[in-house]
């Protein structure tokens, strides 16, 4: 982000408070105001996910090893 949309709602900015108002939702920008745009997602990486699911994987055989080496499951 190149600017703050917080320094718009310091109290005391003008339009701080009409800003947060429930009829100002979508009317004017054909989408909720505090949502993004239209913009699609992109693949799916899936060797970062692999990769993410394979460490939580050693994560618990891990802890599986501690917990057989404490007495814990035996």
């Amino acid at each position: 982000m190149t600017t703050s949309h917080a320094d718009l709602d310091t109290p005391g900015h003008d339009g701080a408070v009409e800003h947060h108002l429930t009829d100002d939702h979508g009317s004017d920008h054909g989408h909720d105001d505090h949502a993004h745009g239209e913009e699609p997602l992109g693949p799916i990486d899936v060797a970062a996910w692999g990769a993410g699911a394979l460490g939580i994987l050693l994560g618990a055989v891990v802890a599986f090893c501690f917990g057989m080496a404490t007495g814990y499951f035996g």
